[in-house]
């Protein structure tokens, strides 16, 4: 299984998790998503990960992917 991980910004509730893990896993090939609000990161597991489909969800969910993190 493929992992990627993503500093996001502007999530500051539960309501910011719930919409970003939402939209992340309605991207083909997602099985697993984890939001850390502490850590303002999204952890995405799956097979055949596209990078850019998953950029595009988080900003669709109305955040901003700041970088992307080793994983």
């Amino acid at each position: 299984m493929d992992q990627k991980q993503y500093h996001v910004t502007g999530m500051t509730c539960e309501h910011c998790a719930a919409s970003v893990a939402e939209e992340v896993s309605e991207v083909p090939g997602v099985r697993e998503v984890e939001v850390d609000l502490a850590a303002k990161t999204v952890t995405v597991r799956g097979t055949d990960l596209d990078d850019e489909r998953l950029r595009t969800a988080i900003t669709e969910a109305g955040y901003r992917v700041a970088a992307p993190l080793a994983a």
